[in-house]
């Protein structure tokens, strides 16, 4: 069996282990509230401190259970920089408590891409949609007693698809880590991750990647949440870095117990690599929140 193989049979154990538990967390809750909805329990519902939760999301790795789902308008792709593409991620994040305040995090991540009249190398436009990665994010977080936190873990992204017009066709695998500090209503830190090519085709571009995410957030008392990141992505083989500049707003609102975060704001490409994104995107946010 080859590497790639084998890894993606691993990256796909780890989300077959991880994901009957994340389903047992949120059927859990579920029947709780049916539960009490038929009479046969009874409760009084704490009040949810929605600026706690604000400034949890922006810990990626609180010990909290969260649904994001993010849309995202780039433009100037393609070898004429006329083309234009919308990503959707989705990323649950699932913490499982290890004892003595120790968690590990799992994020996995499913991306999938809508391309329109992106010119390749050969001059022919292609316009098209598909599944861009799925990459699986982890972090063993133990409990520091402080303000600074930090986690580190294993990091894994499968082959784009066999066009090739979604990304890399090879297998990545590397380590992911992360170190932030909570100060008050300000959240700030850096994430990252190094990965490796595990073997496929190189012709679309390489798992050989360097990722740094510094981030910086405010979160108000109206649970108003203001921040700002940075998304470099160094490739070892083209040696060039895509480098989008995101700046944005969200607010958390509660629903019948239930904590929902919208958020928004423009990108702007500070560098690229060549044929992608360039100048001016968005960013759109969904987060739905899993109290325990």
């Amino acid at each position: 069996m080859k590497t790639s193989n084998k890894l993606l049979c691993a990256l796909l154990l780890t989300a077959t282990i991880a994901t009957p538990a994340f389903a047992q967390e949120v059927s859990t809750r579920a029947a709780t509230v049916d539960a009490i909805k038929a009479g046969t329990v009874t409760t009084t519902a704490a009040p949810v401190d929605s600026v706690e939760v604000a400034k949890k999301l922006a810990n990626p790795i609180a010990n909290m259970i969260s649904v994001p789902l993010q849309y995202e308008f780039s433009r100037g792709l393609g070898k004429n920089q006329g083309g234009s593409e919308q990503t959707l991620l989705f990323q649950p994040v699932a913490p499982f408590n290890l004892g003595g305040g120790d968690t590990f995090i799992v994020r996995p991540i499913v991306a999938g891409a809508r391309e329109v009249s992106i010119q390749g190398p050969s001059g022919q436009a292609y316009s098209g949609y598909g599944i861009a990665s799925v990459t699986l994010e982890s972090f063993y977080a133990p409990n520091t007693n402080s303000s600074w936190i930090w986690g580190v873990g294993p990091y894994a992204q499968s082959p784009s698809g066999n066009s090739g017009h979604f990304g890399s066709q090879q297998t990545g695998a590397g380590v992911t880590a992360v170190v932030l500090n909570r100060d008050g209503p300000w959240t700030y830190g850096l994430l990252g991750y190094q990965s490796w090519n595990m073997g496929g085709n190189p012709t679309y571009g390489t798992q050989n990647n360097l990722y740094g995410q510094p981030f910086l957030n405010y979160t108000n008392k109206e649970a108003w949440s203001f921040a700002a990141n940075m998304e470099a992505q160094y490739n070892y083989d083209s040696h060039r870095t895509s480098n989008p500049l995101y700046v944005g707003v969200s607010k958390l609102e509660v629903f019948d117990g239930v904590p929902i975060s919208f958020g928004a704001g423009p990108i702007y490409y500070v560098s690229n690599t060549p044929g992608g994104p360039s100048g001016w995107g968005a960013r759109a946010t969904a987060t739905l929140v899993i109290l325990k």
